[in-house]
């Protein structure tokens, strides 16, 4: 008996089945992909220690040109009106300590005076900065030690001065710096965000911050470099709607792009005298280009 031969349609169809080559369209979607897999940029490499410091650095003399006029928003005519003042903008505007304080200090115009005032009186006085009684508590002491302990005199040491009631490390250097010229970090809410922003450090914590950012800067830059920073974090780069498209230290930041990058639209985002607004003291200094702010309603212009 013989055997029996595929028929003429199977034998092409077996054919056909072992030659047959893939479709064109997957021959091109296999070529697209091995395309774009070559064509792929490169994850960019992290950037060296010695680089971010150079960038560092280059930000700092960049806004050294921005705000050639930095310097403490608070006004004061002493060293004893700093660490006050200073104790009192904790969650607040400057503008308003700047409104608050003039009242308050002709009436207790030294430690010895504030120190003996009625609590009471002086809650009422400063009760616009927010958290007044905490707030009262903490002066009050602060000048009951500097009477008590330092002669009536805020002391120049950074040891002495965080010893003081409601003194912390920030409103140290904000004191040590800007009465007594020892250079210090000042570490507040808008000099974090911008550190974190540029790279500086990735810590949250404020004394971490400050030690991190002190290697990268030299000690004689340390206080302009907190008021250029703070200049810069209170103007253009805020911690909602970041103005980008106005910001002249783009092309150094790694965070360029969180905010507003058209430019006239950035420009409408710009504060103080960035944006043609008065500034937060009342008193500036002379070469301040901005406009001084205003007083609190119903007190004159100048008025102690």
């Amino acid at each position: 008996m013989k055997t029996a031969k595929p028929s003429t349609a199977k034998a092409e169809k077996s054919s056909a089945v072992k030659t047959a080559k893939p479709s064109t369209a997957k021959v091109t979607a296999k070529a697209g992909a091995k395309t774009v897999a070559k064509s792929a940029p490169k994850a960019a490499k992290p950037e060296s220690r010695l680089a971010m410091v150079r960038r560092a650095r280059k930000i700092n003399r960049e806004l050294a040109e921005v705000f050639p006029y930095a310097h403490p928003e608070l006004d004061f005519r002493n060293p004893f009106e700093l660490l006050v003042a200073t104790v009192l903008s904790a969650q607040t505007t400057d503008l308003r300590v700047n409104q608050t304080t003039p009242a308050l200090f002709a009436k207790y115009p030294t430690p010895e005076d504030l120190a003996a005032a009625v609590p009471e009186e002086v809650e009422e006085l400063i009760r616009p900065t927010g958290f007044f009684r905490a707030k009262t508590k903490s002066i009050m002491g602060l000048a009951a030690a500097l009477r008590d302990d330092f002669g009536g005199e805020v002391p120049g040491r950074l040891d002495d001065l965080v010893k003081l009631p409601g003194v912390g490390r920030k409103t140290a250097f904000v004191v040590l710096g800007n009465a007594y010229g020892v250079p210090g970090i000042t570490v507040d809410t808008h000099f974090m965000r911008l550190a974190r922003r540029w790279k500086w450090t990735e810590s949250d914590d404020p004394v971490k911050i400050e030690a991190e950012v002190a290697e990268i800067f030299p000690r004689s830059e340390w206080t302009m470099l907190s008021h250029r920073v703070i200049f810069h974090g209170r103007r253009i780069c805020h911690a909602r709607k970041p103005a980008c498209g106005a910001c002249p230290i783009a092309p150094l930041c790694p965070a360029y792009g969180e905010g507003e990058t058209d430019p006239e639209k950035a420009a409408k985002l710009l504060k103080y005298e960035k944006g043609g607004f008065p500034g937060q003291r009342l008193n500036p200094p002379p070469d301040y280009p901005g406009r001084p702010a205003a007083p609190a309603p119903g007190v004159a212009p100048g008025a102690e």
